[in-house]
């Protein structure tokens, strides 16, 4: 990612903050879930404590980004964690599909195609990492 696309997905992610942590969660995964059905069960009943895990999730992944090597390892641990959880390669396109939605709809006017862009890399830089660490895993 470029400097801009750091620059631009902080600066769309502190306007998100605005938004209680449980909302924006709760839409991620309604979408994800009306999208993809199948995966619900990969879920706990109560989703609670999984909207705060989201959030914090990509809090920290956002506020490491100029810093993403030292991000790493912890990264592919959450991977490993994802495969025990029975998360499979075709799942992670799945959740970037619905993580852009959700942007796009708490954003609003603010979200333009340079901000689809930044997030979009931003994502896949993401899943690419979790996506060799778990094939490293389940090899």
């Amino acid at each position: 990612m470029t400097p801009e696309d750091i620059k631009i997905v902080r600066s769309s992610w502190r306007k998100l903050m605005g938004i209680d942590p449980a909302i924006l969660g709760d839409v991620f995964y309604t979408k994800l879930f009306t999208e993809q059905p199948a995966l619900r069960k990969l879920f706990p009943a109560d989703m609670t404590a999984q909207h705060k895990k989201l959030i914090d999730m990509l809090t920290s992944i956002v506020s490491g980004l100029e810093n993403f090597e030292k991000m790493l390892p912890e990264i592919k641990l959450m991977a490993v964690r994802h495969v025990g959880y029975g998360v499979k390669t075709a799942h992670y396109d799945m959740v970037g599909k619905a993580l852009l939605w959700t942007l796009e709809k708490g954003l609003q006017h603010d979200w333009n195609d340079k901000t689809k862009q930044a997030w979009t890399l931003c994502y896949q830089t993401l899943a690419n990492v979790m996506i060799s660490a778990a094939n490293e895993k389940t090899i």
